[in-house]
């Protein structure tokens, strides 16, 4: 593949990227049943994409997985900013919100998030250039065409972009577990980047020392944390919550 193109697999992240235009090719498994075969034959149908049919193992050999579900496609990687672009696209917004991820090292929290994202309104996605996992097909897959969707950007120094945001007028809200301040006390309305960590780690110290606020969800039962992407489902829905209300 040329730089910028990735591969997708599932019926899901493969519908996604048809419709949106960014599937260059698309693999079929040669004896796909007609059940999930007529899920793809209308979308098939009107992209006009170039299809080739493969055998199972083939299809398994380029995804790396069993778990294809007979599909794969190249597609074109939506663009990722650097910092400046991400800067100048923040300052074009009204009201923007930010989902900056520090360490995230996992591809389906990954994938995982940018689906919370999505589905949230996140305008923009930031993680650091070396300290985040990279978009593999596994996270593409369980982003479920998010990944094509969203406006992403990678920097090289996290905590120092963090400082810039700032000065555009953008708060940063860290989630911490040890926060003394709940989730649901703290005002979330205007410029606003949330900043979730690493799993089981949590942020890097230069990361919370660039947070205005830190935060924490009210824990009730036998576990003291939540999965990365649970967690960020529920800050971001409290953020649109605050702004609808």
């Amino acid at each position: 593949m040329s730089e910028g193109e990735r591969l997708a697999y599932g019926i899901q992240a493969v519908r996604k990227a048809l419709a949106g235009g960014h599937a260059l090719r698309v693999y079929l498994q040669a004896d796909l049943g007609p059940r999930r075969l007529g899920r793809l034959a209308d979308d098939l149908a009107r992209s006009r994409v170039p299809v080739e049919r493969c055998p199972a193992q083939e299809l398994e050999r380029l995804t790396g997985s069993a778990k294809h579900q007979g599909v794969a496609a190249r597609v074109s990687g939506a663009p990722v900013l650097g910092e400046r672009e991400a800067l100048d696209f923040i300052a074009s917004l009204d009201e923007p919100l930010l989902l900056v991820l520090d360490g995230i090292t996992d591809p389906r929290n990954f994938g995982a998030l940018l689906r919370t994202a999505d589905g949230a309104g996140v305008d923009l996605v930031v993680s650091a250039r070396n300290r985040n996992v990279s978009m593999t097909p596994v996270a593409s897959k369980v982003a479920a065409g998010a990944a094509e969707a969203l406006v992403r950007a990678e920097v090289g120094n996290l905590a120092r972009f963090l400082a810039e945001l700032a000065d555009a007028g953008v708060r940063i809200v860290g989630t911490d577990d040890a926060a003394g301040s709940s989730l649901f006390e703290a005002d979330l309305r205007g410029p606003l980047a949330l900043v979730m960590g690493a799993e089981g780690e949590g942020m890097r110290r230069l990361t919370r020392e660039r947070c205005d606020l830190l935060v924490s969800l009210p824990m009730h039962g036998v576990v003291e944390s939540l999965n990365v992407s649970v967690a960020a489902g529920i800050c971001l829905y409290e953020v649109r919550r605050q702004r609808l209300a």
